[in-house]
């Protein structure tokens, strides 16, 4: 049986990491680093979750199931327009992986293994049948827009993630730094949904 304590220890870890990989970035991380954050002994660290690495995967996994239960209340609510439901997806996106600068690596390894097990696959599956994804098909129908539905997806997800996954090239060629990327994500965070809805036909603000 788990004890309290250890429940505790395995929090204080979890907590420590994500600030280190937060500010390091996984590839600078190391375990000695995270036992420091934490205040424990590096045994510690090794005795409840081995390696840097499953305690990264563990970390992401649960960030991924708590940016779709943000999610899951948007794309199924009834009564918002689509174009209300995109503005706060790609807010909530946006948002949630400036928090998490490594969340885009992650996300891309998960969509190239694309294990049933992952939270992303079940959670996109759920997606299909959502009011968000009757909404997009409504407008097909309608004859809003001529092309396959599912680009609406694969356009948001590119939109919103390539940037992220770009940012150390842009940053160290010299394009940008990081202060100028933030704020230029910020200003993607308001464009996007207006590109999205002029794709689709649909008024913008």
């Amino acid at each position: 049986m788990t004890t309290a304590a250890e429940i505790s220890t395995e929090d204080k870890i979890k907590d420590a990491a994500k600030a280190v990989f937060t500010r390091k970035g996984f590839a600078a991380t190391t375990v000695r680093d995270i036992a420091a954050e934490a205040d424990i002994n590096l045994s510690l660290v090794n005795y409840y979750f081995r390696s840097k690495e499953k305690l990264f995967d563990l970390i992401m996994t649960e960030t991924v199931q708590q940016l779709f239960d943000q999610i899951q209340p948007v794309v199924n609510n009834h009564d918002t327009t689509l174009g209300e439901k995109i503005d706060l997806l790609v807010g909530h996106y946006i948002d949630m992986i400036s928090q998490n600068p490594d969340f885009p690596v992650f996300m891309v390894n998960e969509v190239m293994s694309a294990s049933m097990q992952s939270p992303m696959v079940a959670n996109i599956k759920n997606a299909q049948s959502s009011v968000f994804a009757k909404q997009v098909h409504a407008l097909n129908a309608a004859g809003k827009f001529d092309f396959e539905p599912v680009h609406v997806m694969m356009n948001l997800m590119g939109m919103i993630l390539f940037p992220f996954l770009g940012k150390n090239v842009l940053v160290k060629s010299g394009v940008m730094d990081t202060e100028e990327f933030g704020r230029v994500m910020a200003e993607r965070r308001r464009l996007i949904p207006i590109w999205m809805k002029q794709i689709l036909n649909i008024e913008t603000d």
